[in-house]
């Protein structure tokens, strides 16, 4: 996945030190169906997320990586779930921890088309049939969506 260029910019002034990191994971949903990727990183399959840009409003920055990512045009219906990623290690030793804000999003219009080279591949996928995604974590970040609680899910 491209480095956002601020985080480039950051990383030349502390190296790999750990960054807290804002991101933000968008499911869509259409129907009984949730909206994939597969990852051009690692060839595996997601929901669409995204780190957001200094400045960003959360909601704006969902709907920008679904369209920049999967050619969709998404609604952002309301806040699932908000909690914290394990710390990550990449392969250049740079370090980073994640704030994840879970949208449940309605789809709009538009054909799932990898558009910005991040996926490979992008689809729509019955909501019982997600045994091959990436990890447990995205499979609990779709379900936690798709139950359609009226209150958003924080960890304690």
């Amino acid at each position: 996945m491209p480095t956002p260029d601020f985080i480039i910019d950051l990383r030349a002034a502390i190296g790999t030190a750990p960054l807290w990191l804002s991101g933000v994971t968008a499911v869509v949903l259409r129907g009984e169906e949730v909206l994939l990727i597969r990852r051009s990183d690692n060839g595996m399959l997601a929901p669409v997320s995204g780190i957001l840009e200094p400045s960003e409003e959360p909601a704006v920055g969902a709907i920008r990586e679904v369209y920049e990512e999967a050619g969709i045009v998404a609604e952002v219906e309301s806040l699932a779930w908000v909690h914290v990623m394990d710390p990550v290690v990449y392969g250049n030793g740079d370090r980073a921890q994640y704030l994840d804000l879970v949208f449940r999003c309605r789809y709009v219009s538009g054909e799932p088309q990898p558009l910005d080279g991040e996926a490979t591949e992008v689809m729509w996928r019955r909501l019982d049939d997600l045994d091959d995604l990436e990890s447990d974590d995205h499979r609990e970040r779709i379900r936690v969506a798709a139950l359609r609680e009226p209150a958003t899910r924080f960890e304690r």
